[in-house]
């Protein structure tokens, strides 16, 4: 028991996030027919117990992850869809910092495998360019290719 005063546990990546990927997995996958049941499916699927995967659930619900079907009392019993910020979260969708991270990654690749010297010093320099930039600056710049807009020269 915590004092009232102190700051809750964090819950997020012991059992939200973990509900999330699993919850994921069963509507983006065709065995449930992209409505997983919560106690039949994802509660296994999870791996934790029922009254976490429970709690997860209404969270996740209340935040707008997911969206859940009901029955009169209340709780929830199937997952009917996902968010695109929880498909992002579970890793089914590219992120920013993802895609900035393949992006180097690809770079260190080619000018590691250039058949030339030239070519090998061109990825080179444009790898390192790229780190220059800096994860922050690289994120901003993928999260306008991921979200389909790039900025025009005026």
């Amino acid at each position: 028991m915590t004092a009232p005063d102190a700051p809750l546990p964090d819950v997020w990546f012991t059992r939200d996030l973990p509900v999330l990927r699993a919850i994921a997995r069963l509507v983006d996958g065709p065995e449930h027919g992209a409505s997983p049941y919560l106690l039949g499916a994802v509660v296994p699927a999870s791996g934790l117990p029922k009254a976490d995967v429970v709690a997860a659930a209404k969270a996740l619900a209340s935040a707008g992850y997911i969206e859940p079907l009901t029955n009169h009392a209340g709780d929830i019993v199937r997952i009917t869809a996902i968010s695109a910020e929880a498909r992002r979260l579970a890793g089914l969708w590219p992120t920013p910092q993802g895609e900035w991270e393949r992006l180097l990654e690809q770079l260190r690749v080619r000018a590691a495998n250039a058949p030339t010297d030239v070519e090998r010093s061109r990825w080179q320099a444009f790898a390192e360019a790229a780190e220059a930039v800096g994860e922050d600056g690289g994120a901003l710049l993928m999260q306008a290719l991921v979200g389909g807009y790039v900025p025009r020269g005026r």
